[in-house]
Formats: C-alpha cells, sequence, structure tokens
C-alpha cells in the first residue's frame, strides 16, 4: 500500500502531542471545558438508548435526530457525526438548528460541523453567527465561512489580528472558559484549536474532540484513527475491506474511524456492518455509525445528487 510517509508522520506526531496533552490534564465538569474524560464517560452511561439491533436509515436518523436534542456533550459527538455528512439536507437541517443552541459550545460545534461538511447550503447560517453575542462563535464562524472561500468575516478578523477585538469569551462565559489561561496550556490550547475548526491540530481529520477524549479514556491509539482517517482519502484497492475488517477492531477509536472513512467513501457493501455498530457499546462509535450508515446505504450516487441541489 503506498502511503505518503510525510502525512502519516505529520498525523502520528499530532495525534501524540494531543494524546500526551490530554493524558496530563484532567479537566473537571466545573472548568466548564467543551469535553472532559469524566463527562465522555457519563456521556456513554447515559444514554443507553441511542441503540439499534435491527438497524435502517430511519432509525439511523431517528439517533442522530434524538442526539442532537439531548443534554451538551451528546450534542457534541453528534454534531461531528452529522459533520460527515456533505451535503446530505436532513444533516443541514440538524447542523443549522444547532447554530441557534443557547449554548455556546453546542453552538461552536455546529459551526465546526458545518464546515466539516463543506455544504455552501450552510454559508447562509455561518453569515449569520458572525452577529453571534458571543466573540469565540463569532471568530470560529469568520474561519470557517474563509475556509469555505467566503470572506464574510474578514472584518472581524482584521479586528482580532490587530487588536481591537477579541476572540474571548464574554464574562457570562468567562469562568468557565478562560481562554488566556488556555493558550499557555498545550493541553487547552489542542482543545481549543479542534474545537475552532484551526486546522493545525486535529482539524483536518474531522474528529470531534469530545470523540477523541473519549478515544484516549477508552484506551484508543488516535494515530491509528487519524491514519484511517488520512486513508480513506486514498483510491487505493482493497482499501474499502481493510475499513471493513476495522469495524470489529477491538479498539472503540478504530471502529469510529472505519465507520466514518466507509460511510464518506459511500460504499454501499458496508452497510451491513457498519449498522452493526449502532448497537456499540461505545456512543460515539454509534453515531459515527449511524451517519456513515446512512451515507453507505444511499451510495455515491444518492451522494451526488444531493450535492447537487445543495
Amino acid at each position: 500500500m503506498d502511503v505518503s510517509r510525510k502525512s502519516f508522520a505529520l498525523a502520528f506526531t499530532l495525534s501524540l502531542c494531543f494524546a500526551s496533552g490530554l493524558a496530563q490534564k484532567q479537566v473537571s465538569d466545573a472548568d466548564g471545558k467543551i469535553v472532559t474524560s469524566a463527562s465522555a464517560a457519563q456521556t456513554d452511561e447515559d444514554e443507553p438508548e441511542l441503540k439499534a439491533t435491527t438497524p435502517s436509515v430511519e432509525t439511523a436518523w431517528s439517533m442522530l435526530t434524538t442526539a442532537v436534542h439531548k443534554p451538551t456533550q451528546t450534542q457534541i459527538v453528534a454534531l461531528a457525526a452529522l459533520g460527515t455528512m456533505g451535503a446530505d439536507p436532513r444533516a443541514a437541517a440538524l447542523i443549522r438548528e444547532s447554530m441557534n443552541s443557547t449554548e455556546l459550545e453546542v453552538r461552536t460545534a455546529a459551526i465546526v460541523a458545518a464546515g466539516q461538511t463543506k455544504n455552501r447550503a450552510l454559508i447562509p447560517a455561518l453569515r449569520e453567527r458572525l452577529k453571534d453575542p458571543e466573540p469565540q462563535a463569532e471568530f470560529t464562524a469568520a474561519v470557517t465561512l474563509w475556509k469555505m472561500n467566503d470572506y464574510s468575516g474578514e472584518d472581524f478578523l482584521r479586528s482580532v489580528a490587530i487588536g481591537s477585538r477579541t476572540a474571548k469569551p464574554t464574562l457570562m462565559h468567562g469562568a468557565k472558559n478562560d481562554m488566556s489561561r488556555e493558550m499557555h496550556d498545550p493541553a487547552a490550547l489542542a482543545t481549543l484549536g479542534a474545537t475552532t475548526g484551526a486546522s493545525l491540530l486535529l482539524g483536518p481529520f474531522g474528529f470531534g474532540v469530545k470523540a477523541f477524549e473519549y478515544m484516549l479514556k477508552s484506551g484508543s491509539d488516535p494515530a491509528r484513527a487519524v491514519s484511517i482517517d488520512l486513508l480513506a482519502q486514498s483510491r487505493q484497492p482493497g482499501l474499502d475491506a481493510e475499513f471493513i475488517n476495522a469495524l470489529s477492531d477491538k479498539d472503540p477509536g478504530v471502529r469510529a474511524a472505519a465507520a466514518k472513512a466507509l460511510g464518506q467513501r459511500h460504499d454501499a457493501s458496508a452497510a451491513k456492518p457498519v449498522g452493526a455498530l449502532l448497537n456499540d457499546s461505545k456512543l460515539p462509535v454509534r453515531l459515527y455509525a449511524a451517519a456513515a450508515y446512512i451515507n453507505c446505504s444511499r451510495g455515491g450516487a444518492a451522494s451526488h445528487a444531493a450535492a447537487r441541489k445543495s
């Protein structure tokens, strides 16, 4: 298999740095981080109903739709999964709805998910977030739009660059999101970079921060998950079979990454094995699998049709 050594080395290095930083810092719920190890475990225990023993497209949609209306941590995982669904209009509707959440963390996650989809139909909703009362959400929207070649947030970015504006949260969220403290904390900086879609750390690989921290909490190897995510972009023969085999890996991060990869490749033959993960023991795996199952069930033709409509 001809894999770019440079790309793999980058993925491996970044994932090791991220793992090291999070392993050294345990954050309490009181700190108000978007994700914590404790909350990751709690989410898995709190949402046992988000499972399906008999997979179907509507069941998968039901899981994702229900998850988007659950507590904050579950919403963030669901939005990360929805971000893998490209121009799907139903996914776009859920992401758009979440951009209007009263929770800053959920709005931020929805903005990042919109960017991951690359769905230009979400640009108007992203532009609306440039009016968000919280600078963090406004900054994330400006960065996301810029990556989609829309420069509506240029004035805000320029004002941040010259110091006349800030990307810090307001006093309301300041106690929960101390940006100045995070900028001097490598672990928190990694979280901030991935959550705001900064693409310097985990952004390019399309995983939500919570899903990554859950992988670490479960003993996962992020380097393997990142490698699968990169390989999903390759057209080398035999990869789909390897991804299908990875669906039964003991590492939940690998299972989630393999499901995500198969879904984004719209491999119809993978629908059945991906569907089995809708009953997985780990919540992030189930939600990524739900999104992937829908993608696989539609196949490539349906995906291209959805993209043309947007």
